[in-house]
């Protein structure tokens, strides 16, 4: 059996000009970064303007297991089912990160016979967007401190800086370090700490601004630290606002590549859904939906969290409405969260699998309550038996969902027509009613216990004396109107990640909240979430080389 890097090596890519042309997009409206990617140019972005608006359909999850649900594997598959059905569709993807990519998870091109290539540039250093997003957050860094050593002007509370440094790497000792050591050039000894890249507010204000001019309005607004008097100082006091907007002039545009069935793909930002807000950029949606009659799109984790991100945040602040969601799960992990061991996974198990379909329940009955139509799938592994699917198909048929088995895997777009028959059939015959989880103007507390009641499933929330500070500092300087962004652990429904299924009665811990005005939430910790992950004891890293002719092995 070929790995997927291998599949991704072998396939003729058509030249990026060439996929761009069956959306009516000219080499003139491309810059180009070789021959088989590219960014839409600020031109085209501009002129494609918002006359034709295709349907969106999201792609989401029940919660991950170690035992894989495959939701970028079905976008991809889903893209180039419609394509095989002469559907005019383009997918919009997130960038992967080099965290996970030399972590634990791998890339994030797919899988198997449906991936986007060139998969390694995608999952390594792509068209330099990460890079641009991190050298931007740490100018703005490097500009306190140096405002700091100059005088400190505006009369910052060193105790009380909040913008944080950052890297797209699992870097733990970076958590929480000390800055400003040596001689007295070297700047005011002080606390600092990393967050990964995925997790900054420059990588969220990237992927929600609409154009230069709100990116820049964003960054204007971005708190960084706070005076002697507890008043906000923003990057624009720092004068940092005109230069990061020059360090993310081209990152700003969406990226177009393809499928190995040559379908077109904008893959732009990538911000976690577990410790950020889990969506690719509006722009590259947006773009998507105005070249095609069909936006694929998907939203990080499940739907817990990527999904009620993507819901909450991305949707309110654009306008965007969803026509349909696609939900992923898969047999095998359905029975891990019914307590099989992963090596055990392969056995028909309908005990185990009644006792973890709970999981998948829970995001159905989520997902309805935006009142979105949902189309559930099974990721479909040879493993698999007749009587497990026909199980799990008559679950969801019982609770109002179309439900279509993927082998996208396996075959590709092939695989996915009869999933891609179910969408496009519950597009014509299913009418979207989506409406918002909370209102703006419910209190930031409200806010996150609703979320926490009604998605997660708690029965109470505690908050740290500290978050309730923070929560009510917040709302004094008048950012109680905003949405919230929960980090929480993606494993479990709940905060601690070794209750699965659907775990019922808990009490969620929030031990921290602070603003991202700039992006436009509050970011609320919970547990023991982390936005500075750290390496497994074997990290991918290990196994990824490169040989003497330039090929890469072992990323997948």
């Amino acid at each position: 059996m070929k790995s997927d890097i291998e599949i991704a090596q072998q396939a003729e890519l058509l030249k990026i000009t060439e996929v761009a042309d069956k959306l009516g997009i000219t080499e003139d409206d491309l810059e180009l970064y070789g021959k088989y990617k590219a960014k839409l140019s600020e031109e085209f972005l501009s002129k494609s303007g918002s006359n034709k608006q295709g349907k969106l359909i999201l792609v989401t999850a029940i919660n991950p297991t170690p035992a894989g649900e495959g939701k970028t594997t079905t976008t991809v598959g889903l893209g180039q089912a419609f394509g095989k059905l002469g559907k005019k569709a383009v997918i919009a993807l997130r960038e992967p990160s080099l965290g996970p990519c030399f972590g634990i998870k791998g890339g994030a091109a797919g899988g198997g016979y449906a991936q986007v290539v060139p998969m390694e540039e995608l999952n390594l250093h792509f068209t330099g967007d990460f890079h641009a997003i991190t050298s931007a957050n740490n100018l703005l860094a490097a500009l306190i401190d140096n405002h700091i050593q100059q005088g400190n002007r505006l009369n910052i509370d060193t105790r009380s800086i909040v913008w944080k440094r950052c890297l797209d790497m699992n870097d733990r000792a970076l958590r929480n370090i000390v800055i400003g050591l040596g001689a007295k050039a070297d700047g005011f000894v002080r606390e600092d700490h990393f967050v990964i890249t995925v997790a900054s507010e420059i990588m969220a204000i990237l992927c929600l601004a609409e154009n230069m001019k709100d990116l820049k309005d964003r960054l204007a607004r971005i708190v960084v630290a706070y005076d002697l008097a507890g008043k906000t100082i923003t990057a624009d006091q720092i004068g940092a606002v005109g230069a990061m907007a020059a360090l993310l002039k081209d990152a700003i545009k969406p990226n177009l590549i393809q499928t190995l069935e040559h379908t077109p793909a904008l893959v732009h930002g990538g911000p976690f859904a577990n410790i950020a807000h889990g969506c690719n950029s509006v722009r590259a949606t947006k773009a998507a939906l105005n070249m095609a009659d069909y936006c694929i799109t998907e939203a990080g984790f499940g739907a817990d969290l990527g999904a009620e991100k993507f819901f909450d945040i991305k949707c309110r602040q654009t306008g965007l409405k969803p026509d349909a969601v696609v939900l992923v799960a898969t047999v095998r992990a359905l029975k891990y969260n019914g307590g099989v061991a992963k090596d055990d996974l392969s056995t028909e198990n309908l005990e185990a699998l009644k006792k973890g379909i709970v999981n998948l329940e829970k995001h159905i009955e989520n997902i309805q309550k935006y009142n979105v139509p949902i189309v559930v799938t099974l990721n479909s592994f040879v493993s698999d038996t007749p009587a497990e699917i026909s199980f799990i198909e008559n679950f969801c048929k019982e609770r109002g969902c179309e439900f279509a088995l993927s082998e996208v895997w396996a075959k590709g777009g092939e695989g996915g027509i009869a999933l891609a028959e179910k969408v496009l059939d519950t597009l014509e015959n299913k009418k979207s009613e989506f409406k918002l989880l909370y209102p703006d103007e419910m209190p930031l507390k409200e806010k996150v216990e609703t979320v926490a009641k009604e998605i997660y499933g708690a029965a109470s929330v505690t908050f740290a004396p500290a978050a309730l500070k923070q929560l009510d500092k917040l709302t004094e300087l008048g950012f109680g109107s905003l949405p919230v962004c929960m980090a929480k652990n993606q494993y479990s429904l709940s905060d601690d990640p070794t209750l699965l299924g659907r775990p019922e009665g808990f009490d969620l811990s929030v031990r921290e909240v602070y603003v991202s005005a700039g992006a436009g939430f509050v970011v609320v910790l919970t547990g023991a979430v982390m936005t500075m992950p750290g390496l497994p004891k074997n990290p991918a890293a290990y196994n990824i080389d490169v040989d003497e002719n330039g090929m890469i092995t072992g990323l997948f």
